[in-house]
């Protein structure tokens, strides 16, 4: 196999802006684009090939024939065909609904079967007032959430942080959460799309409707305990793997180059995503295929590569992501 791209799934929303087409470098004549899917293997959003002899076909079809050599063996044997990571490209012009995702039992409970979701947000790019509320900054009740949604003042409780580009927010499946107006952010989560809406602002959506609520759905899912930080802190360096996150779901990590550098995958068992985030250049797999890369692209090496060379063009920043 070799380094797969794949066609961009834009999602049109009431909330979306106008920064993904320009830092996508394609062109559209969809209005308010919020999402582009980068990698997805959800059912009926399923990412198609665009580049070699695998062009037009789906992510999941790749999964379904190659297995291991695709995914790795322990995420074959976890999450067979289903690819195991969902990766976005998110612009808010508007605040994001306020909302909470079920762990993986609920959601398995409620959805047939379904994973749930445990995501993280690097900040790609800001502007002039950029937030979000990631978790609560004051412990309350079941009771006490359904009350405050219903009087308009659940935002009272949740913590709200200004933004600056290369900040980093891990979101547990259970945390409450919205990404606010000005956030440009690259997500990074399980293959699950289950939301539970908590509150909207009063807004309609584009069918001119007010958007569904869960308030009950959410109120199980919903971690009530208020921790010490939310904002995941690490020390950035050049020409070298910056990790992030690393949980049971994603290991993501920060690079900046302005030289060549190797990633060894031999001990991974697992693909590697690499998102570029700034700059252009090239990547390379160890039986010497290689792809251009530059910003707003994402490239997907199969886990039977045992490295992957980059050769930045100047300067690039990517994040990559496996799953152990």
């Amino acid at each position: 196999m070799y380094p797969l791209k794949f066609e961009p799934i834009l999602k049109s929303m009431v909330w979306g802006g106008e920064r993904i087409p320009s830092f996508k470098s394609i062109t559209t004549d969809r209005h308010n684009i919020g999402e582009s899917w980068e990698i997805s293997g959800v059912k009926d959003n399923e990412s198609v090939v665009t580049n070699g002899e695998f062009a037009g076909r789906t992510i999941t079809d790749l999964v379904r024939e190659y297995k291991d050599k695709l995914i790795g063996k322990g995420n074959w044997e976890r999450t067979g065909e289903e690819f195991p990571l969902l990766v976005k490209f998110i612009d808010a012009k508007q605040d994001l609904s306020i909302q909470v995702h079920p762990d993986d039992e609920l959601a398995a409970r409620r959805h047939n079967g379904s994973k749930g979701k445990t995501e993280m947000w690097y900040v790609i790019d800001t502007a002039p007032g950029a937030h979000l509320m990631s978790g609560l900054k004051k412990e309350i009740t079941p009771e006490e959430y359904v009350e405050r949604v219903n009087s308009n003042t659940i935002t009272d409780v949740l913590e709200d942080f200004s933004l600056q580009p290369g900040d980093v927010f891990f979101l547990p499946a259970g945390r409450i959460h919205s990404i606010g107006a000005g956030s440009f952010i690259a997500e990074i989560q399980q293959t699950s799309d289950i939301t539970y809406r908590i509150y909207d602002f009063g807004r309609l959506g584009l069918d001119g409707k007010p958007r569904q609520l869960h308030t009950e759905l959410a109120k199980e899912a919903i971690d009530y305990k208020v921790y010490p930080d939310y904002k995941t802190s690490y020390e950035k360096h050049k020409n070298c793997e910056n990790v992030l996150v690393d949980c049971r779901y994603f290991t993501t990590s920060l690079y900046d180059l302005d030289r060549e550098h190797v990633i060894d995958m031999k001990d991974l068992d697992s693909f590697l995503i690499i998102i570029c985030i700034d700059g252009k250049g090239t990547l390379s797999d160890s039986e010497g295929n290689s792809v251009p890369v530059h910003k707003g692209e994402t490239v997907l090496i199969p886990a039977s590569s045992a490295s992957v060379t980059a050769v930045p063009d100047g300067t690039m920043q990517f994040l990559t992501s496996y799953v152990r």
